[in-house]
């Protein structure tokens, strides 16, 4: 499932052919994805400027000059692709249509943006702007990890006497928006906090140090285009390279590469889902 540097790298890749540009056509090619799709949905966007685009934790949101806002999520398989633009030093022609390309948004000026989902768990959604924040997808999720509001002092206040392991701690939407699995196993590595520990059992030093470790590894991410392991790609087709920088993500086995650890990647499971870690250095 794409997390924040992944959508985030999206959003930036779709930004020059969609912010302020006019959606001419809309496409729509079947009635739902994971859920179904809004009524009218390719009349609602036809004609509509969009005058911001912007993320919300793993969720794309294009404000429309309709009052509308659309709500894009990638799901597992789910790519927002241009095409018929410029991005960067090449330009990007228009593919032939595919099996799963589900709606295809046809920009003024000739780019195409295509959102192609193969197993369709993506969705989309229609919702009055000035109520976004009510949505049932967005209404409960926690502060952004690059806000002001996602601080120390935030954090240990909502980890303290939390009796659950940091790491499902730090995977609640709840708590702060938009990490996942492999964002946080490579945090509590960089921390040298076993993903184990119970949350509330953090010293005070340990849990205030995580909010920069998290915005760096988060940082480290976006410039890198995200993480690419089965399906993701950037707007323009291109894969991720983070996944090459991993320290503990997928390498079960492989020697620790903090110098003079000697300790090796462990994979262990915590409530169905891999947890790497070196055990001789995060404590």
């Amino acid at each position: 499932m794409p997390e924040l540097p992944e959508v985030e790298t999206v959003r930036r890749g779709l930004l020059p052919v969609m912010e302020g540009a006019v959606i001419t056509r809309a496409e729509v090619n079947r009635p739902d994805l994971r859920w179904p799709l809004p009524e009218r949905m390719a009349d609602r966007l036809t004609g509509r400027r969009v005058t911001t685009l912007r993320r919300r934790s793993k969720y794309l949101l294009a404000d429309l000059d309709s009052g509308e806002t659309l709500l894009v999520h990638l799901g597992m398989s789910g790519r927002m692709l241009v095409s018929g633009a410029q991005l960067g030093a090449f330009y990007h022609d228009h593919p032939a249509p595919q099996k799963h390309d589900h709606v295809v948004l046809h920009m003024a000026g000739g780019a195409r943006v295509t959102f192609n989902d193969a197993r369709r768990f993506g969705a989309m959604d229609l919702m009055p702007t000035d109520r976004a924040t009510e949505h049932m997808l967005l209404r409960d999720l926690g502060p952004e990890p690059f806000g002001n509001d996602f601080n120390a002092p935030y954090l240990a206040g909502r980890l303290r006497g939390r009796r659950t392991p940091i790491k499902a701690a730090l995977l609640d939407q709840r708590i702060v928006a938009g990490l996942g699995n492999i964002y946080v196993a490579e945090t509590l590595y960089r921390a040298r906090i076993s993903p184990l520990r119970l949350a509330g059992d953090l010293a005070e030093a340990q849990v205030h140090g995580l909010v920069p470790v998290i915005r760096e590894v988060l940082a480290e991410a976006i410039e890198a285009g995200g993480s690419s392991l089965r399906d993701f790609r950037q707007a323009n087709g291109e894969l991720g390279y983070f996944s090459k920088h991993f320290q503990v993500y997928d390498r079960e086995g492989d020697p620790c590469e903090t110098s003079g650890c000697g300790g090796r990647i462990t994979r262990t499971v915590q409530s169905g889902r891999s947890s790497f870690w070196c055990p001789a250095c995060q404590t």
